[in-house]
């Protein structure tokens, strides 16, 4: 049978690849059905949707809901390691529905702040803050370790800062379905390597220049494709090119350069989620620390019209 045949009001049946709600009567499709209104959060429009947009922790009321809603929810940014060609941080978790269920009530929204960056030589940085939409939770990155050390855990994992070959340390793991591992040691790795992104797994360093973050996801929720929740770079080892650029798209921090490069490492920009560049190893930059993760943030939209 294609439906249950005892369902209660409001259950919601999967068929076909296209989600029914049982209104009392009869199975309705979730194309085309009823209009909400909310308020919280920046709203804005696109079309016939409204946008709740949310930047810092709040409440999402529905007044009147519709059927479903479209979410994002993207933890904070993990931290990039300190200033010892350490690894950059991981991004935060990243979660998406086109089809989610809502009712009219009131639901609190939390915003993962990004974790700090490594503030000495031999200091890991910090994992970034959990997200919270409804039952949704979107874990914080994890954070980049520094050299001979094994990165943290998180929606997407930390780079594991530059070791020898064949130690025990590891890069830090993702969750499934929110991102990817950092990027880890290989044969002739002489940088830190890069955070985890919502995309793919962080880059291993090459040689001397550190490893790319790993690429953040795009999200057309707005109304206009932005790509957020890319990994941090890991720190380069000498001067000469020893510094990376951060994950192509997505908004991960830069890191640091070798001795020699007076090169800042930079934060993952701010409500992408994106992990934080690690730390310059010339002290004399004038700001070598790692960088911290980007904070979270939380959309929902919904058809108002």
């Amino acid at each position: 049978m294609a439906f249950p045949s005892s369902p209660s009001t409001n259950d919601v049946h999967t068929y076909g690849g296209i989600k029914y709600k049982w209104n009392g009567v009869g199975w309705q499709s979730f194309t085309g059905l009823g209009i909400g209104a909310a308020t919280g959060g920046t709203i804005t429009t696109s079309g016939d949707y409204k946008i709740h947009t949310f930047t810092s922790s709040g409440t999402l009321a529905f007044q009147t809901a519709p059927d479903y809603v479209h979410y994002l929810v993207i933890a904070g940014g993990g931290g990039g390691s300190g200033p010892t060609y350490g690894g950059g941080g991981g991004a935060g978790g990243y979660r998406e529905d086109t089809q989610f269920t809502v009712t009219a009530q009131s639901y609190s929204i939390t915003i993962g702040a990004g974790g700090a960056g490594g503030g000495s030589q031999d200091a890991n940085g910090s994992a970034g803050a959990n997200s919270v939409f409804s039952s949704i939770t979107s874990t914080g990155g994890g954070y980049g370790a520094p050299s001979g050390a094994s990165a943290g855990n998180g929606g997407s994992g930390g780079g594991r800062g530059q070791g020898a070959d064949g130690d025990n340390k590891i890069a830090g793991t993702g969750v499934s379905g929110q991102g990817y591992a950092g990027g880890t040691h290989r044969s002739h790795s002489q940088g830190g390597h890069g955070g985890g992104g919502a995309a793919q797994a962080g880059f291993s360093s090459g040689g001397n220049p550190g490893g790319y973050g790993g690429e953040g996801k795009p999200s057309s929720i707005t109304g206009s494709e932005v790509y957020r929740a890319a990994g941090g770079c890991g720190a380069g080892h000498f001067s000469s090119g020893g510094y990376s650029t951060p994950g192509s798209r997505g908004g991960g921090g830069n890191a640091g350069g070798g001795y020699g490069a007076n090169v800042n490492s930079t934060a993952g920009a701010t409500n992408t989620g994106s992990g934080g560049g690690a730390g310059c190893y010339n002290q004399a930059a004038s700001n070598p620390t790692g960088k911290a993760g980007g904070s979270g943030v939380v959309i929902v939209r919904y058809k108002y019209q």
